[in-house]
């Protein structure tokens, strides 16, 4: 009887349509909103578009973006062995946004650090992976290696690449953080969608400092978000008056976005931002003091640009 039983388990277990099915029940079961599969292979489309925006300078001062070209193109040199990629969406739309000031954070650093939650998540995830199928060799990413996230996500049909080249997904927006886990196993795989940007132009022609060469095309030394967290020189003087006082990253082109209507509060406590954030009026953030930025975004997103970054972001604004 036992012998059956193991038997009828691995018969189980090699059917993809149902292990598909069980892994993305456990997924949502562990708040992921969105999931979808890949074939592991490499990203033929993407190979000449990358080039030709690191050839342009497009990556501004992020030099760790021309490294590891092949590995970004093709997870198979981040893991031996790997068949498919599992993407995964985790929604951080916060239910209320700044009202005391006019300076402004992006709503995905309103609390902690994504990093860490989600790598939390990802451990229960990747233990019940384990648990269906023994030995299983798996890799998890969230926005720290040389993987295509965005391109992974649309290929598996959680959306498609907006004008603004962020994820958009028709049902839920595009305020979410992806991850992805690379597996040996074999999936039933989800099929890209169709572009639903339509004639919709509000990404392109609402961004302050006009950072979008075009449809599709971002010059990311020339985004808020960049020149907020990326840029270690001192922001340049031609985009005084045009950051629409942003201090640390930018949701411009994701709040003129139509499909954004449809965003709905999350529900990931660890996301909501202290009392002592909201309540910041634009003196108290003008008079900042480095114990107060550590006490304030301790675990958060903001050490990234460390207090003096966020002191000359403050400070460039207050110029306006």
């Amino acid at each position: 009887m036992a012998d059956f039983r193991i038997r009828e388990i691995q018969v189980f277990l090699t059917d993809k349509k149902q292990l598909s099915e069980l892994i993305k029940s456990k997924a949502k079961a562990l708040g992921f909103e969105g999931v979808g599969f890949s074939r592991a292979e490499k990203l033929e489309g993407e190979e000449d578009h990358l080039k030709t925006w690191l050839d342009l300078g497009y990556h501004g001062q992020m030099d760790y973006m021309e490294k590891h070209f092949e590995k970004r193109l093709d997870p198979r040199e981040l893991l031996p062995g790997v068949k498919s990629v599992i993407s995964l969406m985790y929604n951080y739309y916060p239910e209320t946004t700044f009202n005391n000031s006019s300076f402004k954070i992006a709503r995905y650093a309103y609390g902690k650090d994504y990093h860490r939650i989600i790598k939390k998540r990802l451990k229960a995830f990747t233990f019940y992976l384990n648990e269906l199928v023994q030995g299983t060799k798996f890799r998890v990413f969230v926005d720290s290696a040389p993987i295509m996230e965005r391109q992974w996500a649309a290929k598996s049909g959680l959306g498609w690449l907006g004008k603004n080249t962020l994820m958009i997904n028709k049902e839920k927006g595009s305020y979410f953080f992806l991850a992805e886990v690379l597996v040996d196993m074999d999936l039933e795989y989800d099929g890209p969608i169709r572009d639903h940007c339509g004639s919709c132009t509000a990404c392109l022609d609402s961004c302050p400092t006009d950072a979008f060469e075009g449809p599709y095309v971002l010059n990311a030394s020339k985004c808020i978000s960049y020149m907020t967290i990326e840029l270690k020189d001192e922001i340049d003087n031609r985009f005084k008056g045009k950051l629409d006082k942003w201090i640390f990253g930018c949701d411009v082109c994701q709040e003129v976005c139509p499909w954004n209507r449809f965003s709905s509060p999350h529900e990931e406590e660890s996301f909501n931002p202290p009392k002592e954030l909201m309540d910041m009026n634009d003196r108290q953030w003008l008079e900042l003091t480095d114990d107060q930025f550590n006490r304030i975004f301790k675990g958060s997103a903001v050490k990234r640009t460390k207090f003096k970054g966020l002191k000359r972001n403050i400070e460039f604004l207050s110029e306006d």
